[in-house]
């Protein structure tokens, strides 16, 4: 995998007040979770305070942005940390960007593509795989279709290849 690769962890949804605070949408686990990074972007944006806003997201202050208008210019920025900063995952367990690149093999042998994206509507995980001819299908993130993963590839089950 790689660990230098920028994971997104919240985006700036827009300015806050007049002292430069921002709103942000979560893409995490919560206001806790975010509060366990300083530094983000490579470090040129640094958390200060950060609180929850009660309606799923956050407000956050950044050092380097002390204005409104400083705050509406880093409208839908991502917020990003490196791979390598997250905490380390049980067998079983995934991030997200760990997924997202790698090439995906059916059961049988066959090359299905790339994996572009992980979606979640509400019943689980489901993996977005573009095919070489630039088609796509999704497969849900369940070990009776996607048997096998690590950082070099998924295995799906050639059923839900189809």
């Amino acid at each position: 995998m790689t660990h230098d690769r920028p994971v997104t962890l919240a985006a700036i949804a827009g300015a806050h007040g007049v002292a430069g605070e921002v709103r942000l949408k979560l893409f995490g686990e919560g206001v806790a979770a975010l509060k366990a990074y300083k530094a983000f972007n490579g470090g040129t944006l640094t958390l200060e305070k950060l609180r929850d806003d009660g309606k799923g997201g956050a407000i956050a202050r950044f050092a380097e942005v002390t204005t409104r208008n400083a705050a509406e210019g880093l409208r839908s920025t991502a917020l990003t940390v490196p791979r390598s900063a997250l905490p380390p995952l049980a067998d079983g367990e995934y991030y997200h960007a760990d997924l997202i690149g790698l090439p995906a093999h059916s059961t049988d042998g066959a090359v299905l593509g790339t994996c572009v994206g992980v979606d979640n509507y509400g019943a689980g995980d489901v993996l977005d795989i573009e095919r070489p001819d630039g088609k796509r299908f999704m497969v849900p993130m369940r070990a009776e279709a996607v048997p096998e993963w690590n950082a070099d590839r998924l295995l799906i089950d050639a059923l839900y290849a189809e």
